[in-house]
């Protein structure tokens, strides 16, 4: 048996798309990424982001995001842990000086996105709200059904945030000639991430 029906799958993937398309902390994070520091550190950002994602399904999957739903202190924990490293960003981003895109390591964006969407709660709250609508336990290997859907939500976020991310990250190589629009960059991505922090500071939990 086929674990997941066709049918609901077609269902789901329009459904992911849409939500994919609305604007939210990881199509933000990928765009300061792709205006400050260029196309390649907006694609590496977009593949942890995606990374971070298919952990955060894992998770659910696995159980272990209902325990961080039950328990309120481990839901906070993650949540300003993510406001910390979000902030660390934003001052980092204001400190650097004019950078050459050409010289920055993809592991960094990538890591540093990995790290965004993993203490980022809210994300494996979400796949828990989300997904299990289109499960049938009936088909049996619900791990294997969630794990597909995750993917298929991981690869649409890829898309759109790999899209947007390159876009701005033509717009921002060709600004970073100017020393002065490139300290303007920088206090745009850190405009970013000190956003991202404070949306993710005063979110509720439901």
């Amino acid at each position: 048996m086929i674990p997941v029906d066709p049918l609901v799958l077609l269902a789901f993937i329009p459904a992911a798309l849409a939500l994919n398309l609305t604007p939210g902390a990881d199509m933000m994070f990928c765009l300061g990424q792709g205006l400050r520091n260029g196309p390649r550190a907006a694609m590496a950002a977009n593949l942890g982001i995606a990374a971070g994602a298919m952990a955060n399904v894992a998770l659910a999957g696995l159980g272990l995001g209902a325990v961080i739903a039950a328990l309120p202190w481990a839901f906070d924990a993650i949540r300003w842990a993510g406001v910390a490293y979000l902030l660390y960003l934003a001052v980092k981003a204001l400190r650097a000086g004019p950078l050459d895109p050409a010289t920055l390591a993809a592991a960094r964006p990538f890591r540093e996105a990995l790290i965004v969407n993993m203490t980022n709660p809210k994300v494996v709250l979400f796949i828990l709200a989300f997904i299990p609508q289109f499960i049938d336990p009936a088909r049996g290997a619900v791990l294997t059904q969630f794990l597909a859907f995750g993917v298929i939500l991981s690869l649409g976020g890829l898309l759109i945030n790999g899209v947007i991310g390159v876009s701005s990250g033509g717009i921002g190589r060709r600004m970073t000639r100017s020393p002065r629009l490139a300290r303007a960059l920088g206090y745009v991505s850190a405009g970013v991430f000190a956003a991202l922090a404070l949306r993710l500071a005063v979110m509720e939990r439901t």
